[in-house]
């Protein structure tokens, strides 16, 4: 191949058509096109025109400075963090092009939810923050109650917990014996012979596992579908239907997601009002058997009057408010029903100040945005409340 010389070069370029003479437009002109400037809509040619204009025209440089402010008004500041409902907006917008095969029962959602959420938050942790120490809370013997403990650790609570729900489905606990032949159904004593079985603190290889059961979970839920059998899932003391088991261990996921979160200084939403009213409901209906066993115990306030089985007795108004929110009507004398009519105290809480309540991060005392009525049932159903709280 030949290789030009400079002299050849040089007449090539000479014979090249001249670049086009800059715009010339007026000073009327260019300060019409002052707008489209500032929202960058002009062409290369005008964008040129215009920018040589401000260097040379005041009036116009301090108008074009102040549509580029009006224009930057217009764009608000996001977040870099992805918005939590995203997952399920993208999800149902498939599904209503393409319903799944095996959808997830309604049921089950807020437990698909909520771990797909906590998941969302673990997925950025680095080493350090797997060791972050956080504190769980929970209310007993009528005092508030705390236990120190680390990110990987309360992933590991919640996996102890969560092979509850397994074993009663007959699947694997996911935790190879560690509990031993006869693990105890007690959450509270599961975790803490968990714990104490470790060799050495959990780390961020915790996830996976926690990922894997919860997974499991809801596949299995799933391919059962509206034919579930009535399964029950023994908590120590008590035991739940495997509906309610799985909207407690939602609440349970989300309380302690945001353990997690204030740990390591992040913010993190409540659950969607839809799930949030499923998870007060739940609380709802177990407080008159929480209230009854506290009576049995004398810490609660004996009934006033023996009522039949099945007939209305005296009840508390539980107003929740905003999210989740609603009426609910809690007997005060078991076994009978509530009854608005049989009303004899009003409490009014926020959806998730209700819930924070349940979960023992509120004392009973301090729970309450306004109440009316009977002192003494108020304040048996309020500290029933926060006796649902546990580890």
């Amino acid at each position: 191949m030949r290789i030009p010389g400079p002299r050849e070069a040089a007449d090539d370029l000479a014979s090249l058509p001249a670049p086009p003479p800059p715009v010339k437009l007026s000073h009327k002109v260019l300060k019409s096109l002052l707008g489209a400037w500032a929202l960058s809509a002009c062409s290369p040619e005008e964008t040129e025109a215009v920018e040589d204009h401000l260097t040379d025209c005041a009036p116009c440089a301090d108008e074009a400075l102040r549509l580029r402010d009006a224009v930057a008004l217009l764009h608000t500041e996001r977040s870099l963090d992805l918005d939590p409902l995203l997952r399920s907006r993208v999800l149902q917008g498939c599904l209503g092009r393409r319903p799944a095969r095996i959808p997830v029962p309604a049921w089950a959602a807020p437990y698909d939810a909520e771990t797909a959420r906590l998941d969302a938050l673990l997925n950025d942790f680095g080493k350090a923050e797997w060791h972050a120490p956080v504190r769980l809370k929970w209310y007993e013997d009528e005092h508030a109650t705390s236990h120190r403990t680390t990110v990987a650790g309360v992933i590991g609570h919640l996996m102890t917990v969560d092979g509850l729900v397994s074993a009663a489905l007959g699947l694997d606990d996911g935790l190879d014996g560690v509990l031993g032949d006869e693990p105890p159904h007690s959450p509270t004593e599961r975790t803490r012979r968990y714990w104490r079985a470790l060799a050495a603190p959990p780390t961020r290889t915790i996830r996976e596992p926690w990922r894997e059961q919860s997974h499991t979970l809801i596949r299995t839920v799933s391919f059962a579908g509206q034919d579930t059998p009535e399964i029950s899932v023994p908590y120590g003391e008590f035991s739940l239907p495997l509906r309610d088991s799985l909207l407690d261990r939602a609440f349970e996921c989300w309380v302690h997601a945001g353990d997690i979160a204030d740990a390591v200084d992040y913010p993190y939403d409540p659950p969607t009002s839809a799930h949030l009213n499923l998870m007060i409901d739940l609380a709802a209906r177990m407080l008159p058997a929480t209230l009854a066993g506290r009576r049995r115990s004398g810490r609660a306030s004996a009934p006033r009057l023996p009522v039949p089985e099945g007939r209305p007795g005296r009840s508390l108004r539980l107003e929740i408010e905003g999210a989740g929110g609603g009426d609910w009507y809690i007997p005060l004398d078991s076994p009978a029903t509530g009854s608005p009519d049989r009303a004899v105290a009003h409490v009014a809480l926020d959806g998730v100040e209700f819930c924070r309540l349940a979960a023992g991060h509120v004392e009973p005392e301090e729970a309450v945005a306004g109440q009316e009525g009977d002192r003494e049932a108020i304040r048996d159903v309020l500290f029933a409340a926060a006796s649902l709280s546990r580890m």
